[in-house]
């Protein structure tokens, strides 16, 4: 007699879920916690006693501002407003005078009320044209194509040349919206929502990127482009933009790329470059 045999049980697979990769960001703010608590806390509060607290100002309208800051890479903001009064010379618009309002974190002298470009002018002017008119910010071949590539991302997304609509967006969402521009990059979008909207972001130019550097606040590996978010990880939104004021007088005024004043700098009891074994 043979005895049937039982058909045999699969066993159950058990899927296990795929653990989520820790954000680097988060991650990174948890560490300066742990290893060098307080160090935040330290460095806004100290640059707060020197340079006092930093009240937001809308700076003006987001194209200009746009527009300004592509003027300002790598130049002298002193450059990039002569470079902007000629734009109002050669494409006047039939818009009422504009004010700008540099503020403390700005460079330049700031410019003299005046009416805006016309944007649809300086999007239709020929690339040589359009050259000559801004010459005097530097690197006006390279500025030239970034502007006119910007207005006319912009002209074929909205149909005219306003930004104004992304301050109804979220903060990232806005600025992915603004990096989706070829050649508009993190640094130049968070200046653009940070000083015309008021959004929480943390612009890091080369001053904020060697005080932070230097002090501790960002990894050694990271990158300019990286730094922004980190900063994000580190600061409340509400301190962003004193933050972002204050760290870029600093570097400026203090914190310079060669022979950094020591005895002025209220964090060189914590800061790395100064003593590598600082707390």
């Amino acid at each position: 007699m043979t005895l049937a045999r039982r058909p045999a049980t699969r066993k159950k697979v058990v899927k296990r879920r795929a653990r989520r990769k820790p954000n680097p960001y988060v991650a990174w703010r948890k560490r300066l916690d742990r290893t060098r608590p307080g160090l935040i806390g330290f460095t806004r509060d100290s640059l707060r006693t020197l340079y006092g607290p930093q009240a937001w100002v809308r700076r003006w309208d987001p194209t200009s501002e746009l527009v300004m800051t592509i003027l300002t890479q790598n130049s002298a903001d002193v450059n990039a407003e002569h470079a902007f009064e000629a734009l109002r010379r050669a494409y006047p618009s039939n818009l009422p005078p504009e004010r700008h309002v540099p503020g403390p974190g700005w460079g330049g002298v700031g410019l003299p009320d005046g009416v805006p470009p016309d944007w649809a002018q300086v999007d239709a002017a020929p690339v040589p044209e359009l050259v000559e008119v801004i010459r005097p910010g530097g690197l006006p071949n390279q500025k030239a194509k970034g502007i006119k590539a910007a207005l006319r991302a912009i002209h074929e997304a909205r149909g005219d040349y306003s930004l104004e609509f992304l301050g109804e967006m979220s903060t990232l969402d806005a600025r992915n919206w603004l990096t989706g521009i070829n050649g508009v990059g993190v640094k130049t979008a968070s200046v653009v929502l940070l000083f015309s909207f008021g959004l929480p972001l943390m612009p890091v130019d080369r001053h904020v990127e060697r005080v932070a550097r230097r002090v501790g606040l960002l990894p050694p590996k990271a990158n300019a482009e990286e730094a922004h978010d980190y900063f994000l990880a580190m600061l409340e939104p509400d301190e962003m933009h004193e933050a972002h004021v204050n760290l870029i007088r600093h570097g400026r005024l203090v914190c310079h790329a060669r022979r950094p004043d020591h005895d002025r700098c209220p964090l060189r009891d914590r800061c790395r470059f100064v003593d590598p074994k600082a707390p």
